[in-house]
């Protein structure tokens, strides 16, 4: 049975897993959604109770019924690439894709549906909260009064955005920043705006989730690091990532967001502070592992392969390569 990756075409981080794949013999199919009604096509016929579907990308034909597993890494927006592309072809070519593969017995890392409301930063926090994860004092408001009140309580705060990349194309990242003390906070009025305090911290941790398996990696902050960077993903060079073990209290928790998310694969943030507490900042459902992997040389892609490759387990029945159902 063949493992499908949704991606773009330059994705570095799944061409690891690719390779890894092909290593073991799986057969896999990788293709961009944006590339529908180009140089993707497909296929779904419901006739006598029977469902019978199939993708082509390449010159490969792949039945749907014949997937073990779909992996949803960096997808493009549906029929993006057509030569006219339109909101309204977006979302046939949205309801066809992944109305189509909602229907089979594949496995899925990350289910849409999940995937779309672990985006969602305020949920994230909650659902963090709910589990145990420890999580900083965090305002989210378009009331310029809270963020004052909230600033008197908590005078050393950070400000970042609530949904993450700017959308523009490319999208740019926005770095997490600290907040002046005198930061007149009237500009909240015109948009939501997350405040959290400032955790002292001593590491970065980026926590690699697969299934059940835990890959943590730990990146010292330097004595002399600057004050005002405050984003590893924009701070000067220092220390190198390392292999960390995982805190018994955060595995248990960590693998309790997974499950109440419906989350197969999760890329946590946290700040290690002064006495070794993890706060949580986020998960990304879909985070980068690849430099994690190069610099510690955990095996975070060879563990993707391996839960994409496992069968798909026994249940009451399931779809046939032809659609049929069979026990």
């Amino acid at each position: 049975m063949t493992v499908l990756i949704l991606t773009g075409e330059e994705d570095v981080t799944a061409d690891m897993v690719v390779v890894h794949l092909n290593g073991s013999g799986v057969p896999v199919v990788r293709l961009d959604p944006a590339d529908l009604t180009g140089g993707v096509s497909l296929s779904g016929e419901y006739v006598h109770g029977r469902f019978r579907g199939h993708l082509s990308t390449g010159g490969r034909l792949v039945s749907l019924g014949g997937l073990r597993s779909v992996w949803v890494r960096r997808p493009g927006t549906p029929a993006g690439h057509a030569a006219q592309p339109s909101a309204w072809l977006t979302e046939e070519a949205s309801q066809a894709l992944y109305g189509m593969l909602r229907g089979c017995d594949a496995r899925w890392m990350n289910h849409p549906d999940a995937a779309r409301q672990a985006r969602h930063k305020p949920w994230q926090l909650r659902l963090a909260q709910r589990c145990g994860l420890p999580v900083p004092a965090t305002v989210i408001t378009t009331f310029p009064r809270a963020a004052r009140e909230f600033a008197e309580r908590f005078p050393d705060l950070v400000v970042k955005p609530v949904s993450g990349a700017h959308p523009q194309d490319p999208p740019r990242a926005v770095p997490t920043s600290r907040v002046a003390p005198d930061t007149d906070f009237s500009a909240v009025a015109f948009g939501p705006t997350l405040l959290q305090r400032r955790i002292a911290k001593r590491a970065d941790i980026r926590l690699t989730v697969v299934g059940e398996r835990l890959l943590a990696a730990r990146k010292a902050t330097a004595p002399d690091a600057d004050p005002k960077e405050v984003d590893v993903r924009f701070a000067a060079p220092g220390s190198p990532w390392e292999p960390a073990g995982v805190p018994p209290r955060i595995a248990d928790a960590v693998r309790t967001y997974l499950r109440r998310a419906e989350l197969a694969y999760g890329a946590f943030d946290f700040a290690e502070d002064s006495d070794g507490t993890w706060w949580f900042l986020e998960c990304n459902q879909s985070g980068q592992f690849g430099f994690v992997e190069v610099e510690t040389g955990q095996p975070i892609a060879r563990a993707i392969a391996e839960w994409l490759s496992r069968p798909i387990p026994d249940g009451p029945s399931k779809l046939d390569e032809a659609g049929s159902t069979v026990r």
